[in-house]
């Protein structure tokens, strides 16, 4: 995997369209990445995170990563020193956006007019939500085995797949018994875990889209609507229908 160094020295903003992708860089900066509509898609060497317009990343300086859009999406960044560091960020996480965060971000991104004092001030206030901001447990992480890598590609292509694992275990080579060990080793979830949180990711991008409901439940695998209902919620803290209509009013 080829980093490419990508040097930042202020706020930025960067529209992207459906599925367009930045490739893997790092920078010499932490970077929170906010996309003011659509839902990225943040990759990194643990994993993928997917972030919709209500929430945040945060990159922390060096660490490789890659982006890509799911709907047009308009992607915008701050960035911070090295020499900051806001308790439980040293590694990449998932943040919830507040109003005064969104709008600190905002007017960072946008006003480039801003006086020095106004901006180091501005500054303050989003590291004192950031370190307020709840961190989501949303990475799906990506196992480094050969065979499992192929059966995570095989489901995030079709998020829907309803075969066991010992069926799975066939089209890679290897035992229900080794998979399920690999699972928990490589992931830190049992292979149920696993699977469920990827059909969430995908949701995400369902919704994003303007599916309903029922279809993104069924499009994903989940059994019932009830059901993708109650996974949603126990995850984001809200139903799909809620995140759905909040995300229009963003």
């Amino acid at each position: 995997m080829s980093v490419e160094r990508q040097i930042l020295t202020g706020p930025t903003i960067r529209p992207l369209g459906h599925r367009e992708r930045i490739e893997w860089h790092d920078h010499d900066v932490h970077q929170l990445i906010h996309p003011r509509q659509g839902v990225l898609r943040v990759s990194t060497g643990r994993g993928v995170w997917v972030v919709p317009p209500n929430r945040a990343v945060w990159i922390p300086a060096g660490v490789p990563h890659a982006h890509q859009a799911h709907g047009p999406t308009e992607m915008r960044s701050l960035i911070f020193d090295v020499a900051v560091r806001p308790p439980g960020l040293d590694e990449p996480a998932v943040l919830v956006v507040g109003p005064l965060l969104r709008e600190v971000i905002r007017t960072l991104s946008d006003d480039r007019d801003l006086g020095d004092e106004h901006r180091h001030h501005l500054r303050q206030v989003a590291l004192h939500q950031l370190r307020r901001a709840e961190a989501l447990p949303v990475l799906l992480p990506a196992p480094a085995d050969p065979r499992l890598a192929r059966l995570c590609d095989m489901l995030a292509a079709d998020p829907a797949d309803q075969r066991s694992l010992r069926e799975l275990g066939r089209q890679v080579g290897a035992a229900e018994r080794t998979l399920s060990r690999l699972f928990r080793a490589e992931t830190g979830f049992t292979f149920p875990q696993w699977r469920a949180r990827l059909r969430l990711h995908h949701a995400l991008h369902l919704l994003a889209a303007g599916q309903p409901v029922t279809r993104v439940a069924a499009d994903c695998g989940f059994r019932s609507p009830s059901a993708f209902i109650e996974a949603f919620r126990a995850v984001f803290g809200t139903t799909p229908g809620r995140y759905r209509n909040d995300r229009e009013a963003w």
